[in-house]
C-alpha cells in the first residue's frame, strides 16, 4: 500500500486558482515541510585508510608474483 502525498490534491482545494495558485489574501493549504538541520555537513573523511591500502598492496604483491611465475613457466616451456 503506498502513501498519501504530503500536499493536497489541487483539483480537491477549495478557492483554489486553475493554475494551482491562491488568491492574494487566502492562506495556502498545509503541505509537509522538509528543513535542513542548523548544523553542516561533516567535512569527507581521507579515502585511503589503512585497511584499503593493506589490500591494495596484498592484490599487488599477488599480481606481481603471478606475472613472475608465468614469465618463469614461459622461460622454461621456451627453454631458454
Amino acid at each position: 500500500m503506498t502513501a498519501t502525498p504530503p500536499d493536497p490534491d489541487p483539483m480537491n482545494t477549495p478557492s483554489g486558482e486553475p493554475a494551482g495558485g491562491v488568491p492574494p489574501g487566502e492562506t495556502p493549504p498545509d503541505s509537509a515541510q522538509t528543513r535542513a538541520t542548523a548544523h553542516p555537513d561533516p567535512a569527507a573523511g581521507r579515502n585511503l585508510n589503512p585497511r584499503s591500502a593493506i589490500g591494495i598492496a596484498a592484490i599487488v604483491a599477488f599480481v606481481l608474483v603471478f606475472a613472475a611465475v608465468a614469465v618463469l613457466l614461459i622461460v622454461q616451456i621456451v627453454g631458454a
